[in-house]
């Protein structure tokens, strides 16, 4: 089975896409195979793998963690969402500038975002389930958030009434962040 990878208008922010084999009983996936994504230049270790149900209209993010730096590797297992990266990295050439894609239980696409990256999502279905491997370990300490609508960011995300925690809407802007001490972490 091979595994392929998409780049995005972000260095260093892919889309995953596995071969999937379908028949009458079912489908067959390999998500994740170490050769294969050292091949490709993703990462090969995890160290947390998460998973959340959420219910339609809800957007989660956006959130990341400098330490210890984490990575994700995001897929939707039921539903459907629509997943966001942010590059986050003081001197990248694509600060502040986004990825988004919708992805599926159906299309089995997957988003990698390194550290230096805020990801979140939105979902579209009537609920969604979502899982994604980290390369750090959660450390509540190390972690923060960009406001999902910073108009700085031009996300045009499909909905304008989220479902969102109190934490997510009382997050910062891009440029709040970039003046804190922590965000020389992200340098690229």
């Amino acid at each position: 089975m091979q595994i392929r990878k998409q780049t995005t208008s972000l260095r260093d922010c892919d889309v995953v896409i596995p071969e999937v084999f379908q028949d009458a009983r079912g489908f067959f996936t390999e998500v994740y195979r170490a050769d294969q994504f050292r091949d490709l230049g993703l990462p090969e270790t995890f160290v947390q793998w998460n998973h959340s149900r959420s219910v339609k209209g809800v957007v989660r993010g956006l959130h990341f963690q400098w330490d210890p730096p984490m990575g994700k590797l995001m897929r939707v297992v039921a539903g459907e969402a629509y997943l966001v990266a942010v590059d986050i990295r003081k001197g990248s050439p694509t600060l502040g500038r986004h990825f988004a894609i919708t992805v599926s239980a159906e299309n089995k696409k997957l988003v990698y975002a390194p550290a230096g990256f805020a990801r979140g999502f939105c979902v579209l279905s009537e609920f969604a389930e979502i899982e994604y491997l980290t390369t750090g370990t959660y450390n509540p300490k190390a972690e923060s958030g960009i406001r999902w609508n910073d108009p700085a960011l031009g996300i045009q995300w499909p909905l304008t009434d989220p479902i969102m925690s109190a934490k997510d809407e009382k997050a910062q802007t891009l440029a709040e962040w970039l003046v804190r001490a922590e965000s020389n972490f992200f340098k690229y």
